[in-house]
Formats: structure tokens, sequence, C-alpha cells
């Protein structure tokens, strides 16, 4: 019997190739919004992270006709009052990339110190199939804002998101050390749990 179709909902590629392998070893057929045609992605309008993450996957499920797993993630810096949370990817407004929010948040805590850049990020985790949500989880991360980007590795936020357990930002660890304990890490962990069960 051919595998099953498991569609991550995500335009982002960082995100995407994370999820990618977060889900790797599933007995699924791991596919793309590109892999399906599919090139727009539907307004948050939710005003959680849940509530986004649902919307996704309810519009991949009901474009694609296939099992979707969507994401909403972002990252809430106590001395900002929680922002940028829910628009973490479009802080800095349109056209504004990776580095660009970077540098907008490190300009937006240059006069904070140390002892009050504490952040934190945040993952939910939906998987719609048909109309239907069948699985949620959020998961967070608790770390500081670092006072300059460290490292190549991951995407987004991950070079300013110093984890105090590792002595290092999320940008200066592999892959496989992040997974272990980040937002998105530990929501895919219980995700695997759950498409570990299904018929």
């Amino acid at each position: 019997m051919p595998p099953t179709d498991l569609l991550l909902a995500s335009q982002n590629p960082g995100k995407l190739a994370e999820m990618r392998v977060l889900v790797g070893g599933l007995p699924f057929r791991i596919l793309g919004p590109h892999d399906v045609g599919i090139d727009d992605a539907p307004e948050e309008t939710g005003t959680t992270f849940e509530e986004n993450a649902a919307l996704k996957a309810r519009h991949y499920a009901g474009r694609s006709g296939l099992m979707a797993v969507a994401d909403d993630s972002g990252i809430s810096v106590d001395a900002l009052d929680g922002a940028p949370g829910l628009y973490s990817s479009r802080f800095g407004g349109e056209g504004a990339d990776d580095s660009d929010r970077n540098r907008l948040l490190l300009a937006k805590l240059k006069d904070v110190p140390r002892n009050a850049r504490g952040a934190h990020f945040t993952s939910a985790v939906a998987v719609a199939r048909g109309g239907d949500v069948v699985f949620e989880a959020t998961e967070t991360v608790d770390g500081l804002i670092a006072d300059a980007p460290r490292g190549p590795n991951g995407f987004g936020y991950d070079p300013l998101f110093f984890y105090p357990p590792f002595g290092k930002t999320f940008g200066e660890v592999s892959h496989f050390e992040k997974d272990k304990v980040s937002h998105r890490g530990k929501a895919f962990a219980r995700l695997r749990r759950f498409l570990e069960t299904l018929p």
C-alpha cells in the first residue's frame, strides 16, 4: 500500500525544512504546499497561536484534500509586553526579512539590561482532515534576547534567542540539539505520537 500523503502547511522555507525533519521517518509521503500547487496562504485572523494554527490547517486541508499539519509560532518578549507575539512573522512590515526583524527587535531593546530581556517562543500545532481539526498541541521554551545575533543555524529569531541551559543561542546549536528543547520540537514530538496512532 502506498504511504498516506501528509501536507506540511507552511510557505516559510525555513519552517518547512524544520517541519520536514521533525516528521521524518513516519510512514507518510511528506509534501509542501508547492508540491500540490498551493502558492497562497490564508490571512491569519486568529487572536491566538492556536486559532491561527487551526485556521491554516483547515485552509490547506480544504484546498488539497489531504491531511494537513500547520504550525503558528512566534516570539514574545517580556520588555515589549509580549510583542511581537502573534505578529512575529510580520514584525517590521511588508517586505522585511529575518535580518530586518532581528535588527528591529535589537533596536527596541537597546537600553534594556540583560536581566530584563526575558522571552519565550510558542509553537501551536494543528492537524486538519477534511473540515475537522483532529489534533492540537502548544509548547513553549523560555530564554533571553541576546545583545547581537549569534550563529548561522536555524531561521527567524533563532540567532537572537539565548537558551541558558545551553549557554548559546538557537542559532549556535545543531537542529538536533535545538529540536530536543525547542517550542516546535516539543509540539512536534506530541504530533508524532498522534500520527503514530492513526490507522
